[in-house]
């Protein structure tokens, strides 16, 4: 089921008064919870995908049973893009149509796995953050690149991490995922701490570089958005 997305009355329109949200926002993040325990409950995946010709955005939600990581449900978003491209406020692009395919699912997502950033942002909060915020759900980012950051090469056996530094800041992990394979970037939303956040990546990437969440959600939405052409 794909669900149309209206813009919220009230989405900012301008550079300022995204960051204005963001600072508005960024208080709220919770830090101090552990998160859930990997492997019980549920795991959710969400990702976008554009048609820049036609300016729509998709967005995915997969659930997955935490334990066996078999899709439970899944549902998607169609909409306008509602914000322009400025980096570092990305999530008001996303946003409207990722909440929309949250709130189709017929059950409570758990933990969400953004394929992006939460604390590593420049203006420590990205996506993740901006999300956990707005739902109160524990979310972490899971990215494929260290954006404006800096990290030292983990170790080549997977499970091997490394901070992910803003100057002296950690604001996340470079995780091996797979022995030999290019770490991914690994940083907290809301409501989880790091090791656990870490922990989940870890146990929802057995086979693959991303967790088997971003793998599902890409997917989905990248046939949603073919089948919108359509």
């Amino acid at each position: 089921m794909t669900t149309t997305v209206r813009i919220p009355a009230g989405w900012p329109a301008t550079e300022d008064q995204a960051r204005a949200v963001q600072d508005e926002l960024r208080g709220r993040v919770v830090l101090d919870e552990p998160g859930p325990p990997p492997g019980t409950g549920r795991v959710t995946g969400v990702d976008v995908a554009y048609d820049d010709e036609r300016d729509v955005v998709v967005a995915a939600a997969v659930v997955l049973d935490a334990s066996t990581l078999d899709v439970v449900a899944e549902a998607t978003a169609v909409g306008q893009v509602p914000f322009p491209y400025v980096p570092g406020l990305l999530a008001f692009r996303e946003i409207p149509a990722v909440l929309a395919a949250l709130e189709a699912l017929p059950c409570a997502p758990g933990l969400v796995v953004c394929d992006g950033y939460g604390l590593a942002h420049p203006r420590r909060f990205g996506l993740a953050s901006h999300l956990g915020v707005l739902t109160g759900l524990p979310t972490i980012g899971v990215a494929k690149n260290p954006f404006t950051f800096t990290y030292e090469e983990p170790g080549a056996p997977r499970g091997s991490a490394s901070p992910l530094l803003a100057g002296e800041e950690e604001v996340g992990r470079a995780l091996r995922t797979q022995a030999g394979v290019k770490p991914v970037f690994v940083s907290v939303g809301h409501r989880v701490t790091l090791d656990t956040a870490c922990a989940h990546t870890l146990r929802l990437a057995q086979r693959f570089r991303q967790p088997e969440t971003t793998r599902h959600a890409d997917a989905l939405c990248r046939r949603a958005l073919k089948a919108t052409a359509a």
